[in-house]
């Protein structure tokens, strides 16, 4: 653990030299002056498009208290329940509008219907098929 040998010199190459500054200090000052001049330009641009006290005045305190957000516990039970639901409805008779004389009947009813008797103004069977 002595003394390193000295580095070895070739006479074909220059002797290594280093950097003795690594980075010029005025162009990153330059620069970092430039952003924080940019930044605050922004910042007061911001405020004289949108000024914050015009929107406080707006606001009438108290504040209405807000609901918290309905969560679902169980998503697949709520929609098992969706679904019976509109099973329901999809097989049930019913009134859609009274006034009107409509309703609804069950889908697996309507569909005979359908292919009984058709649908008004639609083209034959014949009509323009192979």
């Amino acid at each position: 653990m002595g003394d390193d040998p000295a580095p070895v010199v070739s006479p074909h190459f220059p002797r290594p030299r280093h950097e003795v500054r690594d980075v010029a200090v005025r162009p990153v000052l330059v620069a970092g002056l430039g952003v924080g001049v940019v930044l605050v330009m922004l910042a007061v641009a911001a405020n004289l498009l949108f000024p914050q006290r015009s929107l406080d005045r707006l606001l009438v305190t108290p504040l209405p208290p807000m609901a918290a957000p309905a969560l679902q516990s169980d998503p697949a039970a709520d929609m098992a329940a969706f679904g019976a639901a509109d099973m329901a409805r999809l097989e049930s008779f019913g009134w859609v509008d009274r006034a009107q004389g409509v309703a609804h009947v069950p889908i697996g009813q309507a569909m005979r219907q359908v292919v009984r008797e058709g649908v008004p103004d639609w083209p034959g069977a014949g009509a323009g098929r192979p």
